[in-house]
């Protein structure tokens, strides 16, 4: 049996595949921020991509053939992104688990659509992904329309009558995320006290946070990532204030513990229903952790992803990615995170996000019934 190969390419390195060895292999990709403030998500989406390709490949591969696997850094930057998709375009690979951050999805499904190459992301949950309409698209994650929503339900019921403001990082992800809550919340009869903007990247919040504490803000709802969000928590946490925090599922990695510390317990936000709780993907939390790897995140849900591919380019007996996108529409696949069924624009049916809270050794737990 051939060993499995990984191959990491560079950002500014050549993606074509010169060497010989790899003629009767078929290379796939994943895509995502290797490095960079969101680098934690990309590390997750690696790790769940090289243990779907090498279970993949112990089971006999895909038609015949072994997977090798080509890793991609966008640096959650769009226009990086929109590179490595040409890149991994012209070098005729069928299909690519990416990426991460929703402006880096948006842009590269376009280069991807026009050089024929299927991709699946695991954790861009803007609306405007599949909504474009693109043949080429589909998620194993949920949409911002949805989680908002959940969000919205959960604040109306449980912070009724109180002070709510609403943040955002101007991102494609995290505004879309912030006005998604926000139309639900305002549709639900409540207006929030403070609507604001900030820069990712940015690392003072204190003139934000004095706004909160002169509008006696209960809880600030934060479209954005976890970097941001956790300095968020610590500045207010400094000018004495309580206010509850809640976010999307950009904060679902330990990372976001680490900036907070003890501090964080309490915070909120929303994500899938753990896929590491299901007996679907209990012998494969197993392999991770005798790998000393938590599947936390996103990392389950890049796996998911490789299956569908994988079984979908085994139904139509081809890795053609326009018969394979037709297989996984028209099908319903088993994967780690459990069955999935695919809609006309490649969004799942049955994904329901669950409120989370952190708590303060460090984990987040489920919020049973979500109060919503």
């Amino acid at each position: 049996m051939k060993s499995l190969k990984l191959i990491g390419l560079a950002f500014g390195a050549s993606i074509a595949l010169s060497s010989a060895a790899f003629a009767q292999d078929v290379t796939v990709a994943v895509a995502g921020p290797m490095t960079g403030g969101e680098s934690a998500f990309g590390r997750q989406m690696k790790n769940g991509a090289e243990m779907a390709v090498a279970d993949i490949n112990a089971a006999g591969g895909v038609n015949g053939k072994k997977l090798a696997l080509a890793v991609e850094d966008d640096a959650c930057d769009p226009k990086q992104a929109r590179s490595i998709a040409e890149k991994i375009a012209s070098a005729k690979i069928p299909f690519v688990a990416g990426h991460y951050c929703s402006s880096s999805s948006i842009p590269a499904s376009e280069a991807y659509a026009d050089g024929n190459v299927l991709q699946i992301t695991p954790a861009s949950t803007n609306p405007k992904f599949t909504d474009s309409g693109l043949w080429n698209v589909a998620r194993v994650c949920g949409r911002d329309d949805q989680q908002g929503l959940v969000a919205a339900q959960y604040i109306a019921k449980n912070f009724k009558g109180k002070n709510i403001a609403i943040l955002n990082d101007k991102t494609t992800y995290g505004k879309g995320l912030a006005d998604e809550t926000k139309k639900a919340l305002n549709k639900a009869g409540i207006t929030e006290k403070m609507y604001e903007s900030y820069n990712k990247g940015d690392k003072d919040f204190n003139a934000i946070v004095s706004r909160l504490k002169r509008d006696n803000i209960d809880l600030v709802y934060v479209g954005g990532y976890h970097q941001e969000s956790g300095l968020i928590l610590r500045q207010m946490r400094d000018q004495g204030l309580k206010t509850i925090l809640m976010a999307g599922d950009a904060l679902a990695d330990k990372e976001y513990a680490s900036i907070t510390g003890p501090a964080g317990e309490g915070t909120l936000f929303t994500f899938g229903p753990d896929p590491r709780d299901k007996p679907t993907a209990k012998k494969i939390v197993d392999a991770f952790k005798a790998k000393n790897i938590d599947p936390e995140g996103y990392t389950l849900y890049t796996y998911a992803a490789m299956q569908v591919w994988s079984q979908a380019a085994k139904k139509a007996s081809t890795t053609d990615a326009k018969k394979v996108m037709a297989a996984i529409k028209a099908g319903k696949w088993d994967t780690v995170i459990g069955p999935i069924e695919y809609d006309a624009k490649g969004d799942i049916k049955q994904l329901d996000y669950v409120v989370y809270k952190w708590d303060a050794k460090g984990g987040y737990t489920e919020i049973k019934g979500n109060g919503t």
